[in-house]
């Protein structure tokens, strides 16, 4: 099955979830999320390779942005991929995951409050830079660079929300679990 032909024709967690079922979407976030996460980590160990030329969140923020924008528009779909929220996930757990922890509290909350995944994750994506705002100011984690990044990557998935938030300003943006 061509899971682009299906449901909201996206190929992302949530329309497989939709489609196909728990099983199905909770690996495919699981596996987009890794995706990332690998990302991340070996661009750090390529980093530990040359130590007096590169700063490791740089290294690990261009292996992670390399990720997310392969995932999201992907050239062999015709730069129509995933709107790039469980990669995001994976590449800032393995950044800072004191940050994905944060961001995943506001997103629980807000899809156990509305039922609207894309809600949530929009929500979610502009807490993000708060968040990281916060955590360098307090010393929690370190890395000038990861502010920057972080309204990079919430734009990225804010913008690729735009179809549901047309949707929701019409009121037809489908709620989870709504038949």
């Amino acid at each position: 099955m061509d899971i682009r032909q299906r449901g909201s024709g996206n190929i992302g967690a949530t329309n497989v979830l939709r489609v196909l079922g728990k099983r199905w979407g909770y690996l495919v976030f699981f596996l987009d999320a890794l995706k990332g996460f690998i990302a991340v980590r070996v661009a750090f160990g390529l980093a530990v390779m040359a130590p007096l030329l590169t700063r490791h969140e740089i290294v690990g923020i261009i292996g992670g942005l390399a990720c997310i924008l392969g995932h999201t528009f992907p050239i062999w779909l015709r730069f129509r991929g995933g709107k790039g929220v469980a990669t995001s996930a994976g590449v800032l757990l393995g950044l800072m995951p004191i940050a994905v922890l944060s961001v995943f509290m506001i997103w629980l909350l807000l899809f156990q409050i509305s039922r609207f995944v894309s809600v949530a994750s929009i929500v979610a994506a502009a807490a993000l830079p708060l968040f990281v705002a916060l955590y360098l100011h307090l010393d929690i984690i370190t890395g000038p660079a990861l502010l920057p990044f972080s309204i990079l990557i919430a734009g990225v998935v804010i913008w690729r929300h735009r179809s549901n938030m047309r949707r929701l300003l019409h009121g037809t943006e489908e709620r989870f679990g709504a038949r």
